[in-house]
């Protein structure tokens, strides 16, 4: 019996469960097999299609990049062993040697060539997805087999961060091979530790070990991932034993998962989630008296983000709403990461402090203001509102949770719906979410993409635009960290937690290193020695 087939049929009755049971029962497949019970639901075989998370985590399996990340999100070497810079607008990358393709040819420097030309000219919007990685390049080529040099169309110093989102596909001299082809499996060919064996969409990806991986074969000898987008579902196939791994678990269910003997392993997600204030309009919707009056909107003034910010009490929602599985955030990746500071600190909430600045502000009695948000996108998100309110109350400011799906919440908020709002922010970096959320709008440069709040703040953008010309190293990473403190003295937004990612697993595991980019792989599994 095949791998797949047993984790179809044993999965069937996973899927439908509303219980856990205790114990971990032994199963027939192989000892080197891994089943992995997954929320990342695979749209696509074709690596350049749609910049997704589901899509780059289980695709890295087949297909690598020129540099990847390591768990600080910091570039290292992939199928690039180094990299230089040969002048403001010119790029070296040294190639490894050595590496073949799953049907054997060598990789060369072809293969990089025709991978970032796939994504820069061939794969349109909506099609295309990873063109923002590849705008600013002008021509690539090979001086030998061996080396690529990139140059751009402008100075691009981080350049390198960029590699670690384009995968390489082995190169077709006659054409580029169209997402359709790619989706058939026939050209599903990387340099990655496993190869593709079947792909069944929003059910199942079935792979196995590439016994000649120029890193060393690696530890599985086949894997198989099982989509089961239920959490409760994830959590049941773990404890019956039908899967050796499920990601994203609650962390409500971690204490069951540990009583039954099965490990829960968990690191701080490499994002934040926050309020977001309406600082644009003079009278944004959901925003009166206590009377019920409209009034000119409070959020424009400092000292208003800066008394809610005192009022809510972060540390509560990691440690109660999260149930210890999250982190009370500062700013908006975890302090740590690369271009983090590790001065801005959460403090308990101050009420007293925060109803004076309320009144200094004007607002001595309050205000009463809708606080919207989705129900059920990210743990605690419709909790954490309700716990909101509550500190909120404290201070005079009465504060009506209303939340919706994530679809409607969405439009919603596009819409200018709301006055304040739950939000969320991941990427590679923290200069993206930096440049997304609090960077001035600018359709043009594409800055304020997720900047509904219409903050501007002309020495933060000065600041952020400069750090971000800075090549990689600990220099860029202070003046992010700089840029990033003189903007949340400004409270334009409230983060509230970096919530951990969470992942179990069986005795056939002996560890997994969780990723912050919420990655979930094989390769982050190891054997038990048992």
């Amino acid at each position: 019996m095949t791998l797949l087939y047993q984790i179809r049929s044993t999965l069937l009755a996973a899927a439908v469960a509303t219980t856990v049971t205790a114990g971990f029962p032994g199963t027939s497949a192989m000892a080197e097999d891994l089943r992995i019970g997954t929320q990342l639901k695979l749209m696509t075989l074709d690596p350049h299609y749609a910049d997704l998370n589901e899509n780059n985590s289980l695709l890295s399996h087949i297909y690598e990049r020129l540099v990847v990340q390591d768990r600080q999100l910091s570039p290292q070497p992939g199928l690039a062993t180094s990299w230089r810079r040969l002048s403001t607008t010119q790029w070296e990358f040294k190639l490894r040697d050595g590496v073949r393709f799953h049907d054997g040819s060598p990789f060369t420097a072809k293969d990089v060539i025709y991978s970032i030309e796939r994504v820069r000219d061939f794969l349109k919007p909506p099609s295309g997805g990873f063109q923002t990685y590849t705008q600013a390049i002008k021509s690539v080529t090979a001086p030998d087999p061996m080396t690529v040099v990139i140059e751009t169309s402008s100075d691009v110093p981080t350049l390198p961060l960029s590699m670690t989102s384009i995968f390489i596909m082995a190169h077709k001299p006659e054409a580029f091979a169209t997402t359709q082809d790619v989706n058939s499996g026939k050209q599903s060919v990387g340099t990655g530790p496993y190869k593709f064996q079947n792909w069944q969409s929003g059910e199942l990806l079935s792979l196995t070990r590439n016994e000649a991986y120029w890193g060393g074969a690696p530890a599985w000898s086949e894997v198989a991932f099982q989509v089961i987008e239920s959490p409760a579902a994830r959590v049941a196939a773990l404890t019956t034993g039908d899967v050796d791994l499920a990601d994203y678990i609650p962390a409500r269910d971690v204490e069951g998962l540990e009583h039954r003997g099965l490990a829960v392993e968990s690191t701080s997600a490499a994002r934040s989630n926050f309020l977001q204030f309406d600082i644009g309009r003079d009278e944004p919707p959901g925003l009166t008296d206590k009377s019920g009056k409209a009034i000119h909107n409070p959020f424009r003034d400092k000292r208003v983000r800066h008394a809610l910010t005192m009022a809510t009490d972060r540390p509560f929602l990691a440690d109660k709403i999260l149930l210890g599985y999250g982190t009370p955030a500062a700013q908006l990746f975890p302090t740590g990461l690369s271009g983090t500071s590790a001065n801005l600190k959460v403090a308990p909430p101050d009420y007293e402090g925060a109803k004076a600045l309320l009144a200094e502000a004007g607002f001595p009695d309050g205000f009463k203001v809708v606080l919207a948000g989705p129900a059920g996108r990210y743990p605690g998100d419709s909790e954490s509102l309700q716990s909101i309110a509550q500190n909120w109350a404290r201070i005079g400011v009465s504060a009506q949770p209303v939340v919706a799906p994530f679809s409607v919440f969405a439009t919603q908020r596009s819409d200018g719906a709301y006055p304040v709002w739950y939000g969320g922010c991941s990427g590679e970096a923290v200069t993206f979410c930096l440049g997304a959320v609090l960077g001035s709008p600018d359709a043009k440069s594409g800055a304020g993409s997720l900047n509904y709040g219409k903050y501007q703040n002309q020495t933060f953008d000065a600041m952020l635009e400069k750090a971000m010309s800075m090549g990689d190293g600990p220099d860029r990473s202070a003046a992010i960290a700089r840029a990033t403190e003189l903007a949340m003295a400004d409270y334009p937004m409230l983060p509230l937690y970096h919530f951990h990612l969470i992942v179990g697993h069986g005795q056939k595991v002996g560890s997994y290193a969780v990723h912050p980019r919420g990655w979930t792989t094989a390769m982050q599994a190891v054997p038990s020695e048992e």
